[in-house]
């Protein structure tokens, strides 16, 4: 890693007005960190020992309106920049109770999170006084200074500790996570939107199960989703069953195996087995250990974790319905109407989502990726969606019926068409528009 920054021309023009007007002005946090590892950086935070009115004066259309001094300038993207401040007395493991400002970059540098995320750039120089080019190097994620203190002062920064290790591909420093462990009960004083944003990052992130295992190692799951804490207790090992993991292992597993990029797909393949914490039962005599209508019990409780995610009603109906269904039957033995059934149940647009969770729970469960009955499957479903799933398929409607017929609006256009649909259902007849219509005169001619 060169610790060689480059920046784009309109981040660059921002630092030379500043500079050109005798304030000090730094890039910071994890724009720093991206520039550094060569990565994109989506969002630009820049700190400054201009006051709030003194940068507004600068750029006469930018706006303010925060107890923490940050100004935003109208540009594309809009860039936020904060005068240099420190805090103290925080009221609620989130919020600073008051905002002090500071007169260094360094002074503004030791409230930060983690070393990689306090590195500052003016244009010219690197300001590290946390030695973070040095942890970045050596792939850790350590907090500044006492880990004790940076957790209490904001309680949201235990899951961004996980998070960013996760995307960056790093380890917690010793200390760091003895400290997450110590204070993972402060999670409960964050509010679940912010910790519904972190939990997704880190199942957008390129390792999500490596993250969700970091949630439980450190002690943040039973925080984040209670029930999913408990299924690494719901052993699955019995006989006449194919599993050799634990309930928790097993999901952690089959969501490494997702090949979704769609978080809510991820996140069902997660939880797909979430029923079988209340469900589980094994029999004394035999050994033997059932989950009876895992799936039923599992879309119940994923909708109370949607709710209290606070997941949007689209996320939670799908979340909802890929867990609900995700225990189909895949067999060569399956009717076409049994087919037409469980698509029916799960929508059109959500199929290939629920044969992605399908297959990763297959694959999570130690089976190999792919399998003839599960790859003849996907064929059914595809030639079974050619036929029609409802009367308004049809190529014909009840106008057609009626001109033929030589009849007025009545339940009689119904049945016909009814009995039509049956006919094409059991592929009696094509759904072929000239096909059909002769089956209309044929009924006529019949009568």
């Amino acid at each position: 890693m060169e610790n060689k920054i480059i920046v784009p021309k309109n981040v660059g023009d921002i630092l030379k007005i500043f500079a050109k007007n005798n304030f000090q002005i730094y890039i910071v946090g994890g724009a720093v960190r991206n520039l550094l590892l060569k990565k994109s950086v989506h969002n630009w935070d820049f700190t400054t020992n201009a006051t709030p009115d003194q940068i507004q004066a600068l750029f006469p259309e930018s706006f303010y309106h925060n107890q923490y001094g940050t100004v935003t300038i109208k540009t594309t993207p809009p860039f936020e920049i904060t005068p240099f401040r420190t805090e103290s007395n925080y009221r609620d493991t989130r919020h600073p109770s008051k905002i002090i400002w500071a007169h260094t970059i360094e002074e503004d540098l030791i409230r930060r999170d983690f070393t990689i995320n306090a590195i500052a750039f003016d244009g010219h120089t690197i300001i590290d006084p946390h030695d973070g080019i040095h942890d970045l190097k050596r792939k850790i994620v350590r907090a500044v200074g006492d880990p004790n203190i940076r957790f209490t002062e904001d309680a949201l920064r235990l899951m961004r500790a996980i998070r960013i290790a996760t995307e960056l591909q790093c380890v917690l420093e010793e200390k760091t996570q003895q400290s997450i462990m110590r204070n993972a009960h402060l999670l409960k004083n964050i509010s679940r939107e912010r910790v519904r944003d972190e939990l997704f990052k880190i199942l957008k992130s390129a390792s999500p199960a490596e993250g969700i295992m970091s949630l439980k190692n450190t002690g943040l799951l039973p925080f984040i989703i209670p029930k999913l804490h408990h299924a690494f207790d719901i052993p699955q090992k019995s006989p006449k069953r194919h599993h050799i993991y634990d309930v928790g292992t097993h999901s952690v597993k089959s969501l490494e195996a997702c090949v979704s990029n769609d978080v809510i797909v991820r996140l069902a393949t997660l939880l797909h087995d979430i029923g079988k914490v209340e469900t589980f039962r094994k029999d004394p005599k035999t050994s033997l250990i059932t989950f009876f209508n895992h799936e039923i019990r599992g879309a119940q409780i994923v909708k109370k974790i949607a709710d209290d995610l606070r997941l949007s009603a689209k996320e939670k109906e799908k979340l909802y319905i890929l867990v609900r269904y995700h225990q189909f039957t895949v067999s060569e033995l399956q009717t076409d109407r049994a087919i037409r059934r469980f698509i029916r149940e799960i929508g059109t647009k959500n199929l290939e989502d629920m044969l992605i969770v399908r297959n990763a729970d297959r694959i999570g469960s130690g089976a190999q990726p792919t399998s003839w009955r599960y790859e003849l499957f996907k064929k059914r479903l595809i030639e079974v969606q050619k036929q029609p799933f409802a009367i308004k398929d049809l190529k014909i409607d009840g106008n057609d019926v009626m001109k033929i017929l030589k009849i007025n609006p009545s339940p009689q256009v119904g049945e016909i068409l009814r009995q039509i649909f049956d006919d094409v259902v059991e592929k009696k007849i094509n759904n072929d528009k000239t096909a059909l219509l002769k089956r209309i005169a044929h009924i006529q001619r019949n009568e």
